[in-house]
């Protein structure tokens, strides 16, 4: 269960990594994307994070687990308050979509502290 948690947020992190590092003038202009290096450099770090929890999805332990969920409730934190701050500047399927995120990506950090494996030590 707890891979589960790890792929279904690497799913997330990795579309949005590799759009914003690809992302093109012309839409970075219609979304409003100034500088263009900064949503570069953003992207990169996704997909980082990206590739990071799909490594840790492949043989989870505890200190991974506490990492899952420490970036996904930064990420959620992150997103709700704008979203809420906007409130009808934003369209409403926008608002819902961000929203559902956070939902899923608090859900996922929940999951993956209720699931973390214990430690074991080794005398």
């Amino acid at each position: 269960m707890l891979r589960a948690a790890f792929w279904l947020t690497a799913l997330v992190f990795l579309p949005a990594g590799l759009f914003l590092y690809f992302l093109s003038p012309e839409v970075a202009s219609i979304v409003g994307v100034s500088p263009l290096w900064l949503a570069r450099a953003a992207g990169g770090l996704l997909v980082a994070w990206g590739a990071f929890l799909v490594a840790a999805g492949l043989r989870p332990d505890s200190l991974s687990a506490v990492a899952l969920a420490g970036g996904n409730l930064l990420t959620a934190a992150a997103l709700v308050p704008p979203v809420l701050r906007l409130g009808d500047a934003l369209p409403a399927p926008v608002r819902t979509a961000l929203l559902s995120l956070a939902g899923v990506l608090t859900l996922t950090a929940v999951l993956g502290i209720l699931i973390a494996p214990a430690r074991r030590s080794r005398l």
